[in-house]
C-alpha cells in the first residue's frame, strides 16, 4: 500500500482546540484530490480504578452531540511537547479530585483517523489519593463509580458510546485476562 503525497496544506480555521486544514493530495495513481483535515495536539485519558475495583467516571454535557456522556477523565495536552503521562495525571486530578500513586500506560487510539490527527494516550490509574477537584470554567461534571460488569452492560446497551472509554475498558479487561 502506498501513501498519498501531500502537495499543499491550507489553514482554513484556527481554533482554541483544533485547527482545520484543506489538504491537497496526490493519490498513488496520480490524481489530485482535496481532503479536510483537523489537527489536534493530542490528549490523554485515564481509567481510574479505586481500591474496591470500581472505575471513576465523569458525566458531562457534550455540545457536539447535545447529550450527557459517561466517560473516563480526559483532556487535551497543553502543547504538542507536553508528555502524555503528565497530561493524564493533570486531567485525573482536575476532573475527579484524585491523584494516582500508580499511573501506567495502557493503549493509544486515534479517534477518527479519516479526518483528524487526534491521538489519545490512555492510562490506568491505581492507588488513588484524594486531593481537590479543579474544573475548568466551562466544565461541569458529576463523578460516578462503576464496576466493570456495570460498564460492560452500559457499553453493550448503548448507554456508553464514548470511544476512549470503550477502548480503555475493553483493553484493560483484555490485558487482565491475558495476565492470568
Amino acid at each position: 500500500m502506498e501513501k498519498f503525497e501531500i502537495l499543499g496544506k491550507e489553514l482554513a480555521y484556527q481554533g482554541r482546540i483544533i485547527d482545520f486544514y484543506k489538504l491537497k493530495l496526490r493519490t498513488p495513481s496520480g490524481h489530485e484530490v482535496q481532503w479536510d483535515h483537523i489537527e489536534h495536539k493530542g490528549a490523554s485519558a485515564v481509567l481510574p480504578i479505586d481500591d474496591q475495583g470500581k472505575v471513576l467516571t465523569v458525566m458531562q454535557y457534550r455540545g457536539a452531540i447535545d447529550d450527557i456522556m459517561i466517560e473516563i477523565p480526559a483532556g487535551g495536552r497543553d502543547s504538542v511537547e507536553e508528555d502524555f503521562a503528565v497530561c493524564a495525571a493533570r486531567e485525573l486530578e482536575e476532573e475527579t479530585g484524585f491523584r494516582a500513586n500508580r499511573l501506567e500506560h495502557l493503549v493509544d487510539i486515534h479517534t477518527a483517523a479519516a479526518y483528524t490527527s487526534e491521538k489519545i494516550a490512555i492510562y490506568v490509574a491505581k492507588d488513588l489519593i484524594p486531593t481537590k477537584q479543579n474544573l475548568d470554567e466551562d466544565e461541569f461534571v458529576s463523578i460516578q463509580r462503576y464496576s466493570f460488569e456495570e460498564l460492560n452492560e452500559m457499553i453493550f446497551s448503548g448507554k456508553i458510546t464514548d470511544s476512549k472509554t470503550i477502548a480503555a475498558v475493553m483493553a484493560y479487561q483484555t490485558q487482565q485476562q491475558n495476565k492470568k
